[in-house]
């Protein structure tokens, strides 16, 4: 095989360039949309590696920080917990909370107020976040949280007994 053996749809494209990205973790960019309270960086956009269908990047929360209330438009969201402990909040007073930790994953639907918390006093939140866009979206949100969230346990359809 050379460099310029092809298959498929895309048999007269160059694999070499056009093929697997790696990104190295010192080479993230920082200069994407940003909420208050915690740092963003890209890892996989359309304009890095000309990504048409998602986002792909890692989030970091200070201990005992929040971020401000936002939503992410259209765009679905995964967060997956690398490191420390998420309290998330949602709703449109963000009337609702649950906690995620290391290896939990997160699902936000398109147009969700939500706000991110480090539930940590003293460790940094870490995590790998994916859009289903190329490009980052971010609204930042002026709402008034409820005093006293309600709790949600998560109820998985297809596994009615599990959950926490």
């Amino acid at each position: 095989m050379t460099a310029e053996h092809t298959h498929g749809p895309d048999a007269g494209v160059a694999w070499k360039h056009d093929g697997v990205r790696v990104v190295p973790a010192d080479q993230l960019d920082t200069n994407t949309a940003q909420t208050p309270g915690m740092n963003r960086a890209a890892a996989i956009n359309f304009a890095r590696v000309g990504a048409q269908k998602l986002w792909a990047g890692t989030v970091h929360i200070h201990a005992d920080a929040k971020t401000g209330a936002h939503h992410h438009g259209h765009l679905e969201s995964v967060i997956y917990v690398v490191k420390g402990r998420a309290r998330m909040r949602w709703g449109n007073a963000l009337e609702f909370t649950a906690e995620a930790g290391p290896g939990d994953f997160i699902y936000i639907p398109p147009y969700v107020p939500h706000q991110e918390i480090n539930a940590s006093a003293d460790q940094t939140l870490e995590c790998v976040l994916c859009r289903s866009d190329g490009e980052a979206v971010a609204v930042n949100l002026d709402i008034e949280p409820v005093e006293k969230p309600e709790t949600v346990l998560w109820i998985d359809p297809t596994h009615p007994q599990g959950g926490r």
